[in-house]
């Protein structure tokens, strides 16, 4: 029988076995791809001597066709590293930095998902919910594996329960999934039903890798061919886009942060400039980012899908350290008419706030919503509609400041639905109001009239005329006196007034 003192000396030789430096010819391989090793991931992720690991010692159930020592070393942890740790204490306490950890091993049987895989992760889901605990997963791999016979007792496996634990988690707490290199199958199942989702330029996401597309008939493709990063996040897919893998830890700490509490300490730019930000013509158009970038705390914020529904700006920012997110029109977008690709991904953004306990700040600035047979082809009706219903049903504090139009259905829905649903409706000064724009509420109601002049001039003479008359009527200021909106503020206080009305 072993000694307690060679039992041990076992155990340090078994852990061994599994980290880096017993590993030294896969994590070179995986090094010379340029990428990190998935406990280089671990740690980029957890604060220092944090983490706490689950399951360190599983295998590929696959003892029956190899040998037991060869499958402690090359399939180290059945390719996957869960455990719980610490992400940013030194911005958070200690209970609110708590978070589960799941980092997928390509340098194991390509990160492919096996028999102790799916218990190890199913094991750190129920702990995540049991705990209320914020989850980052890191999910490279090939997806289902189909060569561990030690697994007698299914035949498909489809009766697993990671799928629906990872998704019944939706709501309950906060999920991150990161991504580089292939994601195929089960693991870009994994990525899809994730809260946020970050992935580096080095990323293949697709829910079948090559083998699977060309067993089914459909033709043989490169794994490069199938999900890159231009298609994922200009189709809504991929949320943040960095660079590398050590971007992207970085990037979920710092999403995650929002999640976890105020900031105490912040700065923010010189609210003076704010009004430059605007043009002089309210016809034209102005770089909406900008704004955004002077108003809220700086470096704090983060978009959201930025290439796909344009019209729309989602994200994460702070103001006075306090996390929010934020909804706003890009008039540089279609005039900041809000299309059914933009509503959809606002509708989706908002429903996210309100499962998160989230304030939402939004600033509008549209037209409307986009109208004519082409936005009928999108289903507007159907996410327009979708729009008003994630309005309707936002409990968590919302504000909404209109930086200049406030049109019709459109500028209900950044307003929750109406203007009375916001704690807080309220219009800089160049802000101007009705029941559709301008022009055409001009072109629509005074028809009969342009018509019945004699000559081009005369119908412009009295065009603008009529334009004009309509926007001194629909003034921010008239609005306020009329009570459809709560105030008109100067531009420089927007952010004590936004804190002043969450709380």
């Amino acid at each position: 029988m072993d000694s307690p003192r060679d039992a041990l000396e076992r155990l340090h030789a078994r852990i061994e076995g599994t980290m880096d430096s017993g590993r030294k010819a896969a994590i070179a391989k995986r090094h010379a791809k340029g990428y990190r090793s998935a406990r280089e991931n671990v740690a980029e992720l957890s604060d220092e001597g944090s983490f706490i690991e689950y399951g360190q010692m599983a295998v590929a159930a696959q003892r029956m066709r190899r040998d037991y020592e060869e499958l402690k070393s090359a399939t180290a942890a059945d390719g996957i590293i869960t455990g719980l740790a610490t992400v940013n204490s030194e911005l958070h306490d200690k209970g609110s930095s708590k978070a589960a950890l799941i980092v997928n091993d390509y340098t194991v049987l390509a990160g492919t998902q096996g028999y102790f895989h799916h218990k190890k992760l199913d094991r750190i889901l129920e702990v995540a919910q049991a705990q209320n605990l914020p989850v980052i997963m890191m999910t490279e791999g090939g997806g289902g594996r189909p060569g561990d016979t030690d697994a007698l007792t299914q035949i498909a496996g489809l009766n697993i329960t990671s799928f629906s634990a990872w998704a019944g988690l939706s709501g309950k707490v906060l999920r991150i999934a990161v991504n580089n290199g292939y994601c195929f199958a089960g693991n870009a199942a994994l990525f899809g039903c994730a809260d946020i989702k970050i992935a580096t330029q080095h990323s293949w996401i697709g829910m079948a890798g090559p083998a699977m597309i060309e067993g089914g008939g459909l033709g043989s493709f490169k794994p490069t061919e199938i999900g890159p990063v231009d298609v994922q996040s200009g189709n809504g897919v991929i949320d943040i886009v960095v660079n590398d893998e050590v971007e992207a830890c970085a990037a979920a700490r710092k999403v995650l942060s929002y999640f976890q509490g105020d900031l105490r300490d912040w700065s923010a730019g010189d609210q003076n400039t704010l009004i430059d930000g605007l043009p002089e013509d309210r016809r034209y158009s102005y770089k909406i980012r900008s704004l955004i970038e002077i108003l809220v705390d700086q470096d704090s914020f983060v978009e959201l899908k930025p290439l796909w529904g344009t019209a729309m700006v989602t994200g994460l920012v702070r103001i006075e350290g306090r996390a929010m997110g934020l909804i706003a029109n890009d008039c540089r977008v279609l005039g900041g008419a809000i299309d059914a690709v933009a509503a959809e991904k606002t509708a989706a953004f908002l429903r996210f706030c309100e499962a998160q306990s989230m304030p939402v700040l939004a600033l509008g600035d549209t037209p409307g919503f986009m109208v004519g047979p082409e936005s009928e082809k999108d289903a507007a009706v159907r996410h327009f509609s979708d729009l008003f219903v994630a309005g309707a049903q936002l409990k968590t504090p919302l504000v909404t400041v209109f930086l200049r139009k406030g049109y019709g259905l459109g500028a209900m829905a950044m307003a929750g639905g109406s203007f009375a649903k916001p704690n807080y409706c309220v219009a800089w000064p160049s802000g101007e109001f009705g029941g559709m724009g301008l022009e055409g509420a001009v072109q629509l109601g005074f028809k009969k009239e342009l018509d019945e002049q004699e000559t081009p001039d005369a119908r412009k003479a009295l065009f603008d005329s009529l334009v004009a008359e309509s926007y001194e009527r629909g003034k921010a200021t008239e609005a306020a006196a009329h009570l459809e909106i709560d105030a008109v503020i100067d531009p420089v206080d927007t952010r004590k007034i936004i804190v002043a009305a969450l709380n």
